[in-house]
């Protein structure tokens, strides 16, 4: 191993038996021990078969990492995202020795402080200052280097008033100041910190992204971070792994894996389908569908903070329409009104139609956003709906960013139905 590398990950898999534990029978049982007594593979674990949730599978067992090969050095803030069930909790539980991996090995240099759930590594009984050397010497640290750190770990943690109360009577707040106080002042070489920095307030949150980058830039010291704030990750990590399904997706610098978390992510949700109303026979158009999208047509789960995205809308005309307007409202969470956008009266024949709006010039803030429809003509409503799909902005940063016009209204683009063959073709495609 480098002697730059910190960590070094190999082959790395774990398997998880779902349900009861035991194959069922003594038989396989004594197979699966003496296998293990002769240190082989588990004979009954299935290979192959990836963390998917979603799926049913004939196996009982599960593998929540799945040959994981990474290399961090000494120094790099590395961010580890994915979605939920990816396997980051895991990765970090067996990085910081906490659980053993079913194959594989993890070879590194110096202690590793870890911050993986609240209250971790605390005796209930114990008062914060006690559980403050507890951790120290878990460590390997002397008594005098704790003293050392121990007026600024409380400092920081904000809890001197409560520093001899037993911490079980800590609220969730308390227990992670302290906690992430500990892990981040003691002295190692490795600090891993899971997603329990939501429990605090945003002025802590705030104040351990800087300690944290403090500790990678100006101490050298390795940092994981697993969180589902990109803004986070992008601000503390210059490198990223990305887990999909227990296996590793992509790995290398963060902005990339950034990117291809939000932008690769193709999602049902992020494809309407519009129910017919009940008198549809009677009406000379309906919606059919509605997408999120970038600007060339592929599907958006979520939308990094000022990149250029659209709204797809598939309508079919019925009976040959005059003055016909399609048009869309967006609201954020708290119900504000942030964009009514329509499109020019047109004349339409019977047929398939597309309408596009696109985003380029307002930057939508970080938040969901719910979006109301309707389809008019001679402004009188044919059809709407309110909450008819939604959109999440996140807070990754869009790296062509340089927009800040901001409009209330705009106009959207109807595509004639031969156009729509094409993108239609395209898109399945």
């Amino acid at each position: 191993m480098s002697n730059n590398v910190a960590i070094k990950v190999q082959n790395l898999s774990k398997a998880y038996q779902l349900g009861q534990i035991g194959t069922g029978t003594i038989s396989r049982d004594l197979e699966r021990w003496y296998a293990r007594m002769r240190g082989k593979e588990d004979p009954f674990l299935r290979i192959g078969e990836s963390n998917n949730q979603n799926t049913r599978s004939t196996s009982d067992v599960v593998w929540s990492l799945k040959d994981i090969n990474f290399e961090i050095e000494q120094g790099d803030a590395v961010g580890i995202i994915g979605r939920n069930g990816a396997g980051k909790s895991t990765l970090l539980k067996i990085l910081s020795k906490v659980t053993a991996p079913t194959t594989g090995k993890i070879s590194g240099k110096g202690r590793i402080a870890s911050l993986l759930e609240v209250g971790t590594g605390f005796h209930p009984e114990l008062s914060g200052r006690e559980n403050i050397f507890l951790n120290g010497a878990i460590l390997g640290m002397r008594k005098k280097e704790i003293q050392r750190k121990l007026e600024e770990i409380v400092d920081f943690a904000g809890i001197e008033r409560y520093l001899d109360t037993p911490v079980k009577r800590y609220s969730s707040g308390m227990y992670v100041r302290l906690a992430f106080a500990v892990a981040a002042h003691l002295e190692s070489e490795i600090l891993i910190v899971d997603e329990v920095l939501a429990v605090g307030d945003a002025e802590f949150q705030k104040k351990c992204l800087g300690k944290m980058g403090e500790v990678s830039k100006g101490e050298g010291r390795t940092v994981l971070f697993v969180s589902h704030n990109m803004g986070s990750i992008q601000k503390l990590c210059t490198k990223a792994i990305l887990l999909e399904n227990g296996l590793v997706s992509f790995s290398g610098l963060v902005n990339s894996a950034i990117e291809k978390y939000t932008h690769n992510k193709k999602s049902k949700t992020a494809v309407y389908k519009i129910p017919l109303p009940i008198n549809f026979n009677e009406l000379p158009c309906f919606a059919s569908e509605l997408r999120i999208e970038d600007i060339y047509g592929n599907i958006l789960q979520e939308i990094p903070v000022g990149q250029p995205w659209q709204i797809a809308i598939e309508f079919e005309v019925t009976k040959a329409i005059n003055h016909f307007i399609i048009a869309i409202g967006i609201v954020n969470s708290s119900e504000t009104n942030i964009r009514t956008t329509w499109s020019l009266e047109q004349n339409l024949l019977p047929g398939k139609y597309t309408a596009i709006f696109q985003e380029k010039e307002l930057v939508f803030s970080t938040d969901t956003y719910n979006i109301t429809l309707g389809l008019s003509s001679y402004e009188k409503s044919i059809q709407y709906i309110e909450s008819v799909a939604s959109f999440t902005i996140s807070d990754a940063i869009f790296h062509d960013i340089n927009k800040s016009i901001i409009r209330t209204s705009g106009t959207g683009l109807i595509l004639n139905p031969m156009d729509i063959k094409i993108i239609t073709k395209n898109l399945d495609e």
